[in-house]
């Protein structure tokens, strides 16, 4: 069971700019002890700890954090250069306040992927062009699992100095933990230590198929799909998808205490359903607390730029939706810019959300 604590100690703080001459924050995780596949078992219960340090004290603790690091074989170095940006893509997958994560390492980018009852999954895709820096030196794809919560929560104590910050992370520490700590700074420095565990068995792990030759999917505006599954929280636990290629329309209803149906009609509603693909009257049922994961923490910038969340219908009613958050660059003087001196475009995070139905076959 995972425990964590949080406590904050802020001598001075303008609302401008946030200076912190003093900050702790502590995380413990209580109640599990784990062995790494490479023999190495974190010693006692020594806390996960992110601190945040003076000038006099980052020599020694660069030279030191770096000797312990580098005399291990280090998988993964990264930089990021917009937490706010990767904190909103993180939480919009956390539907639950204590949730365990997966992360997977590789030459491309990491994934997180999170899961609940073995009828919802999320992964959050943060491919290397994310990254100010990216170094994989690891031969085969790490994986290990951390908690959600702490995750999100660590990476937000670098960002509530009320300034773009550059973190660096790097994977395994000394005891297989994930660490992070500021570099952008000549005057403090903050680090933080999140130990990680043996991740548990994904219960499901598939390739999403098509349904037929033709994809059934449509794509529809965030802010509209999200109001839409908002509003039929009240009939029932269940919401039937249905879609029908004549005339093209999307319907989510729900029936229960009460009955309520939401029609999204193709030519009618151009604006709101942007693209539809259908050959068949297709009909599946889900369960709503499910549903409504996938849209119930959308980060705000999707919704403020009201872009567009693709739903396909596979093999058997399994839903995938997908988002798109773009991740802003840092408004300090780190552009990515390439070699003839142009900025590169806007950064996606892809976001993907896979619904089991509660039954399998069409009406």
């Amino acid at each position: 069971m995972y425990q964590h604590y949080l406590s904050f100690n802020l001598l001075r703080v303008t609302r401008s700019t946030a200076i912190a001459s003093s900050i702790k924050a502590y995380f413990s995780l209580a109640g599990r002890n784990f062995l790494h596949s490479s023999g190495r078992q974190p010693q006692g219960p020594r806390d996960t700890v992110a601190r945040h340090i003076g000038s006099s004290e980052i020599k020694a603790r660069r030279e030191m954090s770096s000797s312990a690091v580098d005399a291990a074989s280090v998988d993964l170095a990264c930089q990021l250069d917009n937490v706010q940006g990767i904190v909103d893509a993180l939480s919009s997958v956390r539907w639950k306040r204590q949730q365990d994560a997966v992360l997977e390492l590789s030459e491309h980018g990491v994934v997180l992927i999170v899961e609940e009852s073995g009828c919802l999954q999320a992964k959050v895709y943060l491919q290397k062009e994310i990254f100010a820096r990216y170094e994989y030196t690891a031969q085969a794809r790490p994986r290990f699992g951390l908690s959600l919560g702490i995750l999100v929560d660590c990476l937000n104590t670098f960002s509530v100095l009320g300034h773009s910050t550059i973190i660096e992370l790097r994977y395994p520490g000394p005891d297989m933990q994930l660490l992070l700590r500021s570099v952008d700074s000549l005057d403090a420095c903050m680090y933080a230590e999140i130990r990680t565990t043996i991740p548990d068995t994904i219960s499901w792990e598939y390739n999403f198929e098509p349904a037929g030759a033709t994809p059934l999917n449509f794509t529809v505006k965030s802010a509209a799909f999200k109001e839409a599954i908002d509003d039929l929280e009240w009939p029932g636990s269940s919401i039937r998808l249905s879609l029908q290629p004549t005339p093209p329309c999307v319907t989510l209803r729900g029936d229960g205490h009460g009955d309520l149906q939401i029609d999204f009609m193709y030519y009618v509603n151009t604006d709101l359903l942007v693209s539809f693909n259908c050959d068949r009257h297709v009909s599946y049922r889900y369960k709503y607390k499910f549903l409504s994961a996938t849209t119930s923490n959308i980060p705000s910038s999707v919704i403020k730029d009201n872009r567009g969340s693709k739903v396909t219908v596979g093999r058997g009613g399994m839903l995938k939706v997908q988002h798109l958050v773009s991740v802003s660059r840092s408004s300090l003087s780190h552009p990515h810019i390439d070699s003839a001196g142009y900025q590169q475009p806007s950064r996606i995070v892809f976001i993907e959300f896979f619904v089991k139905p509660e039954e399998s076959n069409d009406d």
